[in-house]
């Protein structure tokens, strides 16, 4: 480590507190597509995209243009206080992009916690009712509600309650460890049938507002539902009149290969929840949904500060922009094919490959001790991880067990920092786990 990281790391040791956790010890300089540069001049290929912000890369020069543009003419006036076209324009193609033949409005936001808060206060503004369905290994951010949405105890809920009420919790649709030791398609979803049950148990029908999903769940370890599943939810939902919204936080802005995920399973949400890499490394969120759903709230009834910041909008645009011009959800989904069938062959080779999923390049390797015991490697992947960071890929851990390793690199990953990456991967995997069959 040279002086200057050195240094850094003891500032941040005196300033930063412990709760704010690092993958690595680097600090960065600079970075440009896939890979990230420290100020020791070490280069890394990033498999993390900054947690599934950098769809088109780090500093994506039309990105880098709109903001400049932006900033040279206006970095904030609040929108509440004198409207500016950018927040128009972002709110409009936002709309057209959702999913949905139906009329739709756009609130714009910071974070996709904010994103998530907002949309709880519309649907309970619009029906009148005040709970919310969430589901286990669910997350949506640290906020007091969004962390009490969130599944997962350590780190993010533990000695930070007490939590929101009206909050309820049903099991997911985690094929690969089901609940109910069903098997799919044999099981004829019997874990979407499941809601009508919960109302008799949890929660009335008739009290409940919104039930909030993940098309693949994120943290929680990268799981997809199978396919029909979040249809059956969606038709249940609609016969309780209760809102139907599909948080694409993570999944949204091509990370799946479609625009949005919820495409792949054939549904319209009621709502849907973005941020991330819409973006494009500047914080925006948006909740769009149907127009009068979203137009429950009175005046006055939503906003902030800061959402919709013209900067991030003119950010936002030129994301959409790169994404149309640079045909990346074609490049996402010949991206996801690529690295699947490289998993895929992995896991006849390794044994610690318990499963490989996920749709489009967001996917995911499910690390087990034993495949007949389905036993959680958390240790051995959270080795495999700091391996990889030694031997220069940034890639995360996911999952309750911390024994799922995940994959969300910039769509404009070039061969050879796609290549590079994975051969670090599977070099790692085999010096923790052995050389396998």
């Amino acid at each position: 480590m040279s002086n200057a990281s050195a240094s850094l790391l003891e500032r941040r040791r005196q300033a930063v507190p412990r709760g704010v956790s690092n993958l690595s010890g680097c600090f960065v300089q600079s970075a440009s597509g896939a890979t990230i540069t420290d100020v020791d001049g070490r280069a890394f290929i990033d498999f993390v995209g900054g947690i599934g912000v950098n769809n088109v890369g780090h500093c994506h020069p039309s990105v880098v243009e709109a903001v400049r543009e932006q900033a040279g003419r206006l970095l904030h006036s609040c929108f509440h206080v004198a409207m500016y076209e950018p927040y128009v324009a972002l709110a409009e193609k936002l709309c057209a992009l959702t999913p949905g033949g139906f009329a739709k409005k756009a609130l714009l936001l910071n974070s996709g916690a904010e994103a998530v808060e907002n949309a709880v206060k519309i649907c309970r503004k619009a029906t009148g009712r005040m709970g919310v369905v969430v589901f286990e290994n669910a997350f949506h951010g640290r906020t007091l509600l969004t962390m009490s949405m969130t599944s997962k105890v350590k780190p993010y809920k533990f000695g930070f309650g007490p939590f929101a009420p009206e909050i309820y919790r049903m099991p997911n649709a985690y094929c690969y460890r089901c609940s109910l030791g069903k098997t799919y398609p044999s099981c004829n979803l019997a874990c979407a049938d499941r809601l009508e049950q919960f109302f008799i148990d949890h929660a009335a029908a008739e009290t409940l507002a919104c039930l909030v999903a993940e098309p693949v769940m994120g943290e929680g370890g990268f799981i997809v539902p199978p396919p029909g599943y979040f249809k059956r939810l969606q038709e249940i939902c609609a016969k309780h009149g209760i809102i139907f919204v599909a948080d694409e936080i993570q999944t949204g802005i091509g990370r799946t290969g479609t625009m949005f995920a919820m495409e792949q399973h054939g549904v319209e949400a009621d709502i849907t929840l973005t941020a991330k890499s819409l973006g494009g490394g500047l914080p925006i969120s948006a909740v769009v949904g149907k127009a009068e759903i979203m137009d429950a709230p009175e005046v006055g009834g939503l906003g902030g500060t800061y959402g919709g910041n013209p900067v991030s909008c003119a950010a936002a645009l030129a994301v959409l922009r790169v994404m149309d011009e640079e045909k990346l959800l074609e490049r996402s989904r010949g991206l996801g094919d690529r690295v699947r069938g490289v998993f895929e062959g992995w896991a006849k080779e390794l044994p610690c490959i318990g499963e490989v999923r996920g749709l489009g390049p967001m996917l995911a390797l499910e690390l087990v001790l034993d495949r007949e015991t389905r036993a959680p490697a958390g240790k051995e992947a959270k080795a495999v991880v700091a391996k990889c960071v030694e031997k220069g890929l940034l890639l995360l851990s996911c999952g309750h067990h911390g024994n799922v390793l995940r994959t969300l690199m910039p769509l404009v990953a070039s061969e050879d920092e796609l290549t590079r990456g994975l051969a670090i991967l599977k070099e790692s995997l085999v010096e923790v786990f052995g050389q396998g069959r």
